[in-house]
């Protein structure tokens, strides 16, 4: 490893301070360290990304490598710290871990999306957590048609819809009573969002093809689209939005010992009793 980028959560000086500190302890060995905004030239030659924060911050480092292939260390300054899992007290030994080699990369699918309209694409972006389409600031219900391969799957009326990865499962997904799905899992969730139906339930598809959606109410009720909790733009009926799996896969660093069921049990209080 020769080149780190410290990406820390904004407007916090713990964060920062800490961030300092592991400049200081990674230059020391010899590392050449980096912050955002970073450029095309110094995406390519990354070796690690050492985010400090919470979830949120993990996914503006997802945003900021675009699609390159180098790990994150998440170290968990948030309140739940289920991507940033690692804890401040294991930053150091994590961290040495890392460089000699001891860390495992785990892979993990992303979701790619893209919005089309007259047939020309104005909207291509890729989600590690989930793509949502919801009614925004408008009161009306949104009246959604779903295709999965081509295949009509239904009709909906609801407040929105998520469409998740494995590893957004255990969010937004989630609290929206979607089910929890293994981050190694080959699929993805369909999760409305206050559906407007006793009959309208979560689904769970294949991600080898192609998931399609659009608005099939009135012209003028438009819904807003939201990828890993950046809204990116507004819709309308005439656009197309096209979610499948990303060609591109996103890699975490973990322990050898690292148990997805422990993480469930530790941050979700999986299997507890109320």
């Amino acid at each position: 490893m020769k080149k780190v980028l410290i990406v820390d959560r904004p407007d916090t000086p713990s964060a920062q301070a800490l961030a300092g500190e592991v400049k200081q302890w990674l230059t020391q060995r010899q590392l050449q360290v980096v912050a955002p905004p970073v450029s095309k030239e110094i995406l390519k030659d990354l070796d690690l990304v050492v985010v400090l924060g919470g979830d949120g911050t993990y996914l503006e480092a997802v945003r900021i490598l675009q699609g390159q292939k180098v790990p994150i260390l998440g170290v968990n300054m948030g309140s739940l710290g289920f991507l940033t899992e690692t804890r401040i007290e294991d930053l150091y030994t994590n961290l040495q871990l890392t460089l000699d080699g001891k860390m495992q990369m785990r892979p993990r699918s992303m979701l790619q999306v893209r919005v089309v309209r007259n047939g020309q694409s104005r909207i291509d972006q890729r989600a590690l957590n989930d793509v949502v389409l919801e009614r925004g600031p408008y009161s009306h219900l949104i009246h959604l048609s779903i295709h999965w391969n081509g295949q009509f799957v239904s009709s909906l009326k609801a407040d929105g819809l998520l469409v998740a990865s494995p590893t957004g499962s255990t969010a937004y997904n989630l609290a929206a009573g979607g089910p929890l799905l293994h981050p190694e899992s080959p699929c993805l969730v369909l999760t409305p969002i206050c559906p407007h139906s006793l009959t309208s339930r979560p689904m769970i598809f294949p991600d080898h093809q192609k998931l399609s959606l659009q608005l099939a109410g009135p012209s003028n009720h438009g819904a807003f689209l939201t990828v890993d909790g950046q809204t990116v733009g507004e819709l309308t009926h005439e656009d197309e939005v096209h979610i499948e799996k990303s060609s591109c896969l996103h890699f975490v660093l973990r322990r050898p010992e690292h148990n997805y069921f422990t993480l469930l049990r530790e941050k979700l209080k999986f299997g507890e009793r109320a």
